[in-house]
């Protein structure tokens, strides 16, 4: 195919052609700047916010206070040595079999010995025994508790939301800025 209408065709082709690919050229030279920008204005702050977000966590402290009200059981084995006095509360009577010797070979009378001992006589004994304690305790109690998320294990997981958007916080960080930003910052 020659001709003249070839020849338009074909200058109309290199025209458009040439236009097109200047257009394309442009678009791909002055896109990046507006995502660029975008990027700076909204996506590192949105990431920086976000890491903060994540280093507070790391670092929040639960407070509050755990009411306990139970009783415990309790049970042991208490022993028991001392000396001491007991006093008596009512006269206690005693009676017990005797055998009196008479002096000088005269022989032995046996007989039966009784008195009584009178009620508030302190008498003195040693107390050697195991005393087994069976009871339950009240315990009623606010106690405050402090858990820091870190101490409690959370420290890691905490860590690792970090690490999952530490790289792009950095990718971003390290963008170029766009030229009006560069002699201009805020």
């Amino acid at each position: 195919m020659t001709g003249p209408k070839w020849e338009k065709f074909k200058n109309f082709a290199i025209i458009f052609s040439f236009v097109v690919n200047v257009i394309l050229v442009l678009v791909l030279l002055i896109a990046p700047f507006p995502t660029l920008i975008l990027t700076h204005k909204l996506g590192e702050p949105l990431l920086n916010d976000l890491d903060r977000a994540f280093e507070d966590l790391g670092k929040t402290v639960i407070k509050t206070t755990v009411s306990i009200d139970d009783t415990l059981p309790v049970r042991f084995t208490l022993p028991l040595q001392q000396a001491t006095a007991v006093t008596l509360t009512e006269s206690v009577p005693l009676q017990a079999q005797a055998t009196f010797y008479l002096p000088g070979g005269g022989g032995a009378i046996n007989g039966t010995v009784s008195l009584d001992l009178p009620a508030g006589l302190a008498l003195p004994v040693k107390l050697d025994l195991q005393v087994p304690v069976s009871t339950t305790v009240p315990v009623v109690m606010q106690v405050p508790v402090e858990i820091p998320l870190d101490e409690a294990g959370m420290g890691p997981a905490i860590e690792e939301l970090r690490d999952v958007f530490r790289p792009l916080n950095d990718c971003i960080a390290n963008l170029p800025l766009a030229p009006k930003e560069q002699h201009n910052p805020q």
